[in-house]
């Protein structure tokens, strides 16, 4: 059986690690997945069957249809951590 994978969870880690790069919010790991889980809540799942060539096409173009939206998502659940970080006053700046 193919293996089957929501293509929306690899853009917005992606997403996340570069927008976190030009953040002052905490990057420990509990900030990072509470952020990578809210964006993920609010975007659409991608899932595809892995068939490598025909399929690595579609996802440049459908990647640049979801771009704007999951930088939104993203940036939304940075501030929205930022606000409400659940971590024990752990900080990596």
């Amino acid at each position: 059986m193919e293996k089957v994978i929501n293509y929306m969870e690899i853009w917005v880690k992606d997403h996340m690690e570069q927008q976190l790069k030009q953040s002052d919010i905490c990057k420990c790991e509990k900030c990072k997945r509470d952020i990578y889980a809210l964006a993920l809540n609010n975007l659409k799942p991608y899932y595809v069957v892995t068939n490598k060539g025909e399929v690595m096409a579609k996802l440049n173009t459908m990647y640049q249809q979801f771009e704007t939206d999951i930088t939104i998502e993203v940036e939304k659940a940075i501030e929205i951590v930022k606000k409400s970080p659940r971590h024990d006053d752990h900080k990596e700046y």
